[in-house]
């Protein structure tokens, strides 16, 4: 398995980073795509390291954010066969509430009916291709997370805290173990790992890749969360986007090298 940080918050002189996140994955001959960043700078990414997106069997976005939704319409336009997997509670209505006013922060409007045909709901665990799954994130009562985030599912003036219903794991096997993606984790990366080995048991995880929503945790919260992540025995990691550099060099103090952070154009092989 080949994973390629097309996009990530950091980036080179050559590839340039934006706030947001884009993989591009090849697993057993079939190709992925994991987000698309907020615009096509994953694109331009992708052609500088020699990667045609064109040829992408698979789609997936990883939750209803703009940062990782709306660079699919740029996708749209130079492939033409692969499908869209979203989780089934995906929508356009994600906002928060940043200094006392809305703010929009969910995917396009439109951008779904865009796909048309090629849009593919998730509702449970799926097994997409031989070794590779989708999970959409079940636990109840996340709502106290997105009251917490001050993030919203807003129709008109009625709004609900985010549940978080939107979330999807991109799941790969490996002769190690399995690789585990989540862009933004935000039911907590913990809880993930632990839905992951609720849903597939007995398969050691190898990796877990994606940011971890820590840049506005205290550094006791980021803590206690890398000492519950240490003991679930995870061989590696790789985060970055909405972990937070302050964050990822207090999980390295508590984990070490296991942990490793994400960059615009790293590539990795599992």
């Amino acid at each position: 398995m080949k994973m390629v940080v097309l996009v990530d918050n950091i980036g080179t002189e050559e590839l340039l980073g934006e706030w947001g996140l884009s993989i591009y994955i090849e697993h057993r001959g079939v190709r992925w795509l994991l987000d698309a960043g907020q615009s096509n700078l994953y694109l331009r990414n992708a052609k500088a390291l020699g990667i045609n997106l064109a040829l992408v069997n698979h789609a997936v976005l990883s939750h209803a954010h703009y940062d990782h939704a709306n660079g699919f319409k740029f996708f749209f336009a130079i492939n033409g066969r692969a499908d869209l997997l979203v989780a089934a509670g995906a929508s356009e209505r994600c906002w928060k509430i940043k200094d006392g006013q809305w703010e929009y922060i969910g995917i396009a409007q439109g951008l779904l009916a865009q796909a048309g045909k090629r849009l593919r709901r998730i509702a449970c665990l799926e097994q997409i291709e031989e070794g590779a799954y989708i999970l959409p994130h079940a636990t109840a009562a996340f709502e106290k997370t997105g009251l917490s985030e001050q993030m919203y599912l807003r129709d008109g003036e009625d709004s609900m805290p985010d549940d978080f219903t939107h979330e999807q794991s991109l799941i790969f096997e490996t002769e190690r173990g399995l690789v585990v993606l989540n862009s933004c984790s935000h039911v907590g990366a913990d809880i993930i790992v632990r839905e992951v080995m609720e849903a597939l048991p007995g398969k050691p995880l190898l990796s877990l890749v994606g940011g971890f929503h820590l840049y506005n945790k205290t550094e006791n919260q980021v803590r206690a969360f890398a000492k519950r992540l240490a003991a679930m025995r995870v061989e590696s990691l790789y985060t970055g986007h909405c972990t937070g550099m302050e964050a990822f060099m207090t999980l390295r103090e508590v984990m070490g090298t296991k942990i490793a952070h994400l960059r615009t154009g790293l590539v990795t092989e599992f």
